[in-house]
């Protein structure tokens, strides 16, 4: 009887037991960041312009900035950055939910950085090797000399 009663609670216990899952989750954006983005970081969730007060959200492609009084989301800056070049801008890292939150401290901890182009961006990296040399030239301008495969040579 014994028996009966202990093989019952085997199989109740087995019943009731549930198979461990283990979850890992990684969030690795690398394809998904822009090329004007600076090289170096393997997730970024936000960057912050400080030449021009504006954060890029780089799962969403938009851009947070002021407007009137309150902060907008759009998928294209407005027309008053239409001669800004994003690519020669510097960009600071946030991976904060809502940086705009705290836009008053990343304006006096970041804004020193507004006019600084030295920044290697993704573009860039793969010149001339190792991490490239950034190009302080604007991705719009065509560079004057032109290798014989019809590139453009960054190399100058």
């Amino acid at each position: 009887m014994k028996r009966y009663f202990y093989l019952s609670l085997l199989f109740i216990g087995i019943g009731f037991a549930q198979p461990s899952q283990a979850q890992v989750s990684v969030n690795i954006n690398i394809g998904s960041q822009p090329l004007w983005g600076p090289v170096g970081y393997d997730y970024v969730r936000y960057y912050y312009m400080p030449e021009i007060d504006v954060y890029y959200d780089v799962s969403r492609r938009k851009y947070t900035y002021y407007q009137g009084n309150r902060w907008v989301t759009k998928s294209k800056l407005p027309g008053r950055y239409k001669h800004f070049d994003i690519y020669r801008t510097y960009k600071v890292v946030l991976n904060d939910p809502s940086p705009w939150r705290y836009h008053r401290n990343h304006r006096d901890r970041y804004g020193r950085y507004a006019n600084n182009h030295t920044q290697i961006i993704l573009r860039d990296a793969d010149r001339k090797g190792k991490g490239g040399k950034y190009d302080n030239r604007s991705s719009k301008k065509p560079h004057k000399h032109t290798k014989s495969n019809n590139r453009k040579n960054w190399d100058d």
